[in-house]
């Protein structure tokens, strides 16, 4: 085992060490936990089978906990069996079964763009500056009957200035694809944006990255993906919504 790994594991072992000997079912735990993020919603919490302790995830953070919430660990607990974070897995297991609700995102402040029969749904947060959303635009070019939402998330830097000349033009689909497919940069404009509430939206959905894609099922893909896959997950996502 790497000297990190046994440091975190001696760590976890020192948690189990002062923690009460006595189980405790969790929502007697979730009340412990409370008074230490107040206004911040403990999203799950479950005991798990190595060593007594409780897995937490708070505002998309997860760490471990003993039964009285007295002590916090914030890092990887280590299967020295498999050599594998068993946390990183776990964390795996969460992003896949995230879900962001289409109708949660402020869709009305989106450059909608419909193709075909525009039936299927997918919103983008899309930074203008970030090559692979370029990327992804071209790889968009070939789907079809889809409804895209473009969330400008100027979040790069010069990205803000841009979006706003994007957001202000007077065709702000044909700005977006000048700039996003031929390298156009528009014209300089200012005007009033909900730029600040798109920025504000990303944030709360825990958008670290550009481009993140939200299906109509909810589901999120975190980086450009191409035309074959974002076609398997639009087909994926109108099946579940028909169900």
């Amino acid at each position: 085992m790497h000297a990190a790994h046994l440091k975190q594991f001696v760590l976890i072992l020192l948690i189990c060490f002062f923690s009460s000997p006595a189980l405790a079912d969790e929502d007697a735990v979730r009340k412990a936990l409370a008074p230490h993020f107040p206004g911040a919603k403990i999203e799950s919490l479950r005991k798990t089978p190595y060593l007594g302790l409780y897995e937490a995830l708070v505002g998309g953070e997860l760490f471990y906990t003993d039964e009285k919430a007295e002590y916090f660990f914030f890092g990887h607990i280590v299967d020295t069996k498999t050599r594998t974070s068993v946390t990183n897995e776990r964390l795996q297991e969460i992003k896949a079964a995230r879900r962001v609700p289409l109708d949660t995102l402020p869709l009305e402040f989106a450059i909608k763009i419909v193709k075909g029969n525009g039936e299927r749904k997918l919103a983008v947060f899309t930074d203008p500056n970030c090559p692979y959303c370029k990327q992804l635009e071209k790889e968009l070019l070939n789907i079809t009957d889809v409804t895209i939402y473009t969330l400008l998330y100027p979040v790069l830097r010069g990205s803000m200035e841009l979006s706003t000349s994007i957001w202000c033009a007077q065709d702000q689909i044909k700005a977006w694809d000048d700039f996003m497919l031929r390298g156009i940069k528009p014209k300089d404009k200012d005007c009033e944006t909900p730029l600040p509430t798109l920025v504000r939206s990303g944030q709360e959905n825990r958008v670290t990255g550009t481009p993140t894609l939200i299906f109509a099922d909810g589901s999120i893909v975190g980086g450009m993906i191409p035309a074959e896959a974002i076609e398997e997950r639009l087909q994926s996502a109108a099946t579940a919504d028909q169900q």
